[in-house]
């Protein structure tokens, strides 16, 4: 017997209607995540390229730039880099972060397209300023909106976009122990898991496996992570330096931040990653009371995430960056027990 069809959101119906109007009047698309996407982003722009190639007649490119965690994934070798972006789309959509985190090229093509648009599932997106949105925040992860999606497209999915929705669900659920996951997103990964996926493999690549320099990097990082607050906070640093002198690249940082989270005792954590000279990433994650996505839009113009994983920019150098975060910090750990 097959399984009853899953609801699909008003929201995403409406908007099905709406990019697919866009996308056959466009000669050429193009879907991009913000800079350094992650997991989620890059599974929700290749899966929903390949739908789109199945439903009009336009040229669809996906711009990014891949680490090493994401090569595997099919259509991630016809990615587009950033900097070879021009300014010839007639529809740019970003899904899984907002127009404001784009890269130089990529925001200048943006910002010459006739139909700008957005599919996002952070709860700090806004709508405002696009021509098209599908901005859900109950939906786990925008994957699970690119999935239905493609359903309200009326495609049937194939292996191959089976496997990017997965890679995208499974990274921002954290291998479905976050909060986000619902039981909806279960009947999705059940779904996608049932068209004879490689799961465990996949699980793997995108939350566990590590380069040798990502492998000393976490070494040395947990080795220096630095107690506040009675225990309760919990601080990572990652200098720039130390990423050169280990030789590890963007995709060697993710997944530190929840090995710091996941200590006894503690409530929030923050990790701090020097990019460059006078440029510093938080990542933060929050294990119950702290609400991380107001706290990192408190601390930077364009922080913004969900309620216990966000994020934040900050042009500043690491060492005033820790002076003057860390405290803020405490601050938010001690009103959330107030």
């Amino acid at each position: 017997m097959s399984s009853p069809p899953l609801p699909i959101r008003p929201t995403v119906q409406a908007g099905a209607t709406a990019l697919l109007d866009a996308a056959r009047a466009a000669r050429a698309i193009l879907l991009t995540g913000p800079t350094a996407p992650d997991g989620d982003s890059i599974g929700a722009c290749l899966a929903l390229a390949h739908g789109l190639r199945r439903v009009c007649s336009a040229h669809v490119a996906v711009a990014g730039e891949l680490s090493y965690r994401y090569e595997w994934m099919p259509g991630a070798g016809a990615m587009v880099h950033d900097d070879a972006v021009t300014a010839d789309y007639d529809v740019v959509v970003v899904l899984d972060g907002d127009a404001g985190r784009l890269s130089p090229p990529v925001e200048a093509a943006f910002q010459a397209a006739r139909v700008k648009g957005i599919i996002d599932h952070h709860r700090s997106t806004r709508v405002e300023g696009y021509d098209l949105a599908i901005v859900d925040a109950d939906a786990a992860s925008t994957c699970d909106l690119v999935y239905e999606l493609l359903l309200a497209f009326g495609l049937r999915l194939d292996r191959e976009v089976a496997q990017l929705l997965y890679a995208g669900i499974v990274y921002d659920t954290g291998g479905f122990r976050h909060s986000n996951t619902t039981p909806h997103t279960h009947r999705i990964a059940a779904r996608l898991v049932a068209m004879d996926i490689d799961h465990p493999a996949i699980g793997t690549r995108i939350l566990v496996e590590r380069s040798p320099a990502g492998l000393r990097l976490l070494a040395e990082v947990l080795q220096d992570a630095r107690f506040h607050a009675e225990g309760r906070l919990v601080v990572g640093v990652a200098s720039y330096q130390l990423g050169t002198r280990l030789g590890a690249g963007p995709g060697d940082i993710e997944g530190i931040v929840d090995h710091l989270v996941y200590v006894s005792g503690v409530e929030l954590a923050c990790f701090f990653i020097e990019q460059a000279p006078g440029q510093v990433k938080l990542s933060l994650r929050s294990r119950s009371r702290v609400d991380v996505a107001a706290l990192a839009r408190a601390l930077s113009v364009g922080g913004g995430g969900h309620a216990r994983a966000a994020g934040a920019q900050l042009h500043d150098s690491l060492d005033h960056a820790l002076e003057v975060v860390v405290p803020r910090l405490e601050q938010a750990v001690r009103a959330a027990e107030a």
